[in-house]
C-alpha cells in the first residue's frame, strides 16, 4: 500500500508540473501575461467585432446626418420612347396619328431650407450616437478585461492550490512510509498507521478534484479570449509565487492608491462608458422632443430644375426633323420652386408624437440619474471591497505564518512521536487551509485594485502588471 501511495505522490507531482507548462518541455513557448492574455480575448473578441461594426455603422449615420442638412438633393433622368398611333404633336400642339418618337433629359435639385432644424438636430443626434458607438465599444472592451482578469486569477489560485497539495501529499506520503516503518519497530500501532493512509488518500483525492478544478478554469480562460481549445495555454504563475506571498505587507503598503471617494466618483461619471451611454441617450432625447415641438412650424424648400427634349416622326413622308442640337437647345427649359408647408391639422399626430418624445425625454432621464446613483454605489463599494481585501490579506499572511510555524513544529514532534497523527493531520490541514485562504486573498485584492483604479480613470488594458507589482 505504501508503493501505491509513493507511485501516487510521484505521479501527482508530475502532474502539476505538466499543468504548470513551466517545464523544460515548454521552456520555448511564449508565456502570457495578464495584460497580454486580456489583450488577446480583446483582439480575438467577436462582441469587439459586432460592436464596432454598429460603430460604423453610426459614423455613417452621421455622415449623413451631414450631407442632409447642408447639402442638396439632386437627381436626373433621361428617356425614350416610340408611340404609335393618336398623340399631340409638340410643335403645334395638335393630334396626329403618325408614329413618332421622343428622348427627354433633365435635371433637378432641392434642398431644405427650414423645417424646425429637424436637419442641425439630427446631426447632433448622430454625433451623439457616434461617440455613443465607440463608448459602447469601450463598454465591451472593458468587460472582456475584466472576464479575462476574474478567470486568470481563478487559474492561477488553482494552480498554486495543486502545488500546495502536491507538496502536502509528499509530506503525508513520507509519513506514512515512517509510520510503517515505524509499526514494524513496535513504536507505533496499527490504528496510527491505518489513520496516517487515510490522510494520505485524503490529501491524494483533494489533489486530483484540484487538478481536475484547474483544468475547468483553465478552458473557461481559453474560452473568454476566444483562444483555440486544442491548444496549450501558458500563463504566468509569478503574480501569485511565495516570493510575493512574503511580501504582501510591502505590496499592500508600497503602492496604496489616494482612495478619495469623491474625485473617484466624480472621474468614475465622467469618464466610465455606462454614464457616457446614459447621459447621450438623455440628450438625444431632449434633442428629439425639440424636433418634434418644431415639426408644428411652416417648412420652407427651395427646388429647381432643367429639362430639354428631341421628337421626330419617322414614318411621315417628308417630314423634315430639326437637327438633335438644335432642338436641345430651343426646346430648353429651367424653373426654380420656393414652396412652404403649413401644418394644419393632422388628426393630432403631431401632438401625440411630442407626447411620446416627452415621454422618452422623462424616462431617459429617470434612467441617467439611475445609472449616476448606481455608479456611486458601484465606486463605495468597490472602496470598501478594496479596504476589506486589504485587510484580509494582512490577516491572511498572518495567518499563513503562524499556522507555518505551527506546522513545521508539529511535524518534528509528530517524527518523535509526541503527538498523534490526529494532532498531526488538524496543524496539517490548518496550514494548507491557511495557505489557501493566503492565495485567495491576494488575488481578490488583486482584483478590487484593479477595479478602483478602473473606477479611478485608468483602463485595465492601461494598468500596470508586473508580478503583482503595481
Amino acid at each position: 500500500m505504501i508503493k501505491k501511495s509513493i507511485i501516487s505522490v510521484v505521479s501527482g507531482v508530475i502532474a502539476v508540473i505538466i499543468l504548470s507548462g513551466r517545464g523544460a518541455a515548454y521552456a520555448q513557448e511564449k508565456v502570457y501575461t495578464l495584460k497580454e492574455c486580456m489583450e488577446y480575448a480583446v483582439s480575438n473578441s467577436t462582441q469587439m467585432r459586432i460592436q464596432q461594426a454598429n460603430t460604423r455603422d453610426a459614423q455613417l449615420e452621421r455622415r449623413s446626418a451631414i450631407l442632409q442638412a447642408f447639402t442638396p438633393a439632386v437627381s436626373a433622368g433621361t428617356y425614350a420612347y416610340y408611340n404609335f398611333g393618336r398623340s399631340v404633336d409638340p410643335e403645334t400642339n395638335t393630334y396626329k396619328s403618325t408614329t413618332s418618337f421622343q428622348n427627354g433629359y433633365s435635371a433637378s435639385g432641392s434642398i431644405t431650407l427650414f423645417n424646425g432644424f429637424e436637419a442641425l438636430n439630427n446631426l447632433k443626434i448622430s454625433r451623439t450616437a457616434a461617440a455613443m458607438g465607440l463608448s459602447r465599444e469601450q463598454q465591451t472592451r472593458d468587460e472582456i478585461c475584466l472576464a479575462t482578469m476574474e478567470a486568470y486569477y481563478n487559474v492561477i489560485y488553482h494552480h498554486q492550490m495543486c502545488r500546495a497539495l502536491a507538496q502536502e501529499v509528499e509530506a503525508a506520503a513520507k509519513a506514512a512510509h515512517l509510520s510503517k516503518r515505524e509499526e514494524e519497530l513496535g513504536r507505533k500501532g496499527y490504528a496510527d498507521v491505518v489513520q496516517i493512509e487515510a490522510d494520505l488518500a485524503a490529501k491524494e483525492y483533494r489533489l486530483t478534484t484540484t487538478r481536475n478544478m484547474y483544468n475547468d478554469a483553465l478552458m473557461t480562460l481559453k474560452d473568454i479570449m476566444f483562444w483555440p481549445l486544442d491548444e496549450e495555454l501558458n500563463i504566468d504563475f509569478s503574480i501569485a509565487d511565495d516570493s510575493l506571498l512574503a511580501k504582501a505587507e510591502e505590496l499592500v503598503y508600497g503602492g496604496s492608491l489616494d482612495d478619495c471617494r469623491e474625485d473617484i466618483i466624480e472621474n468614475a461619471l465622467n469618464t466610465l462608458p455606462a454614464a457616457a451611454l446614459a447621459k447621450g441617450e438623455m440628450m438625444n432625447a431632449k434633442r428629439a422632443l425639440s424636433t418634434a415641438r418644431m415639426l408644428l412650424l411652416p417648412s420652407l424648400s427651395l427646388n429647381g430644375g432643367w429639362s430639354t427634349s428631341y421628337f421626330t416622326y419617322p414614318d411621315e413622308k417628308g417630314y423634315k426633323t430639326v437637327p438633335f442640337r438644335d432642338q436641345f437647345s430651343n426646346n430648353m427649359g429651367e424653373y426654380i420652386q420656393l414652396s412652404m408647408s403649413i401644418p394644419i391639422y393632422g388628426r393630432l399626430n403631431r401632438q401625440a408624437n411630442i407626447s411620446r418624445k416627452k415621454n422618452a425625454y422623462d424616462r431617459a432621464t429617470a434612467q441617467y440619474e439611475q445609472k449616476t446613483r448606481e455608479i456611486e454605489a458601484e465606486v463605495t463599494r468597490a472602496l470598501q471591497d478594496k479596504e476589506g481585501a486589504q485587510a484580509a490579506l494582512l490577516q491572511a499572511c498572518r495567518q499563513a505564518e503562524v499556522q507555518q510555524e505551527a506546522y513545521k513544529f508539529n511535524t518534528r514532534k509528530f517524527e518523535q512521536g509526541l503527538i498523534s497523527p490526529i494532532e498531526y493531520q488538524t496543524s496539517s490541514g490548518n496550514w494548507l487551509a491557511a495557505r489557501a485562504e493566503q492565495i485567495n486573498a491576494l488575488l481578490i485584492y488583486y482584483l478590487k485594485r484593479s477595479v478602483v483604479e478602473y473606477y479611478s480613470g485608468v483602463p485595465y488594458l492601461e494598468q500596470e502588471y508586473l508580478s503583482g507589482i503595481k
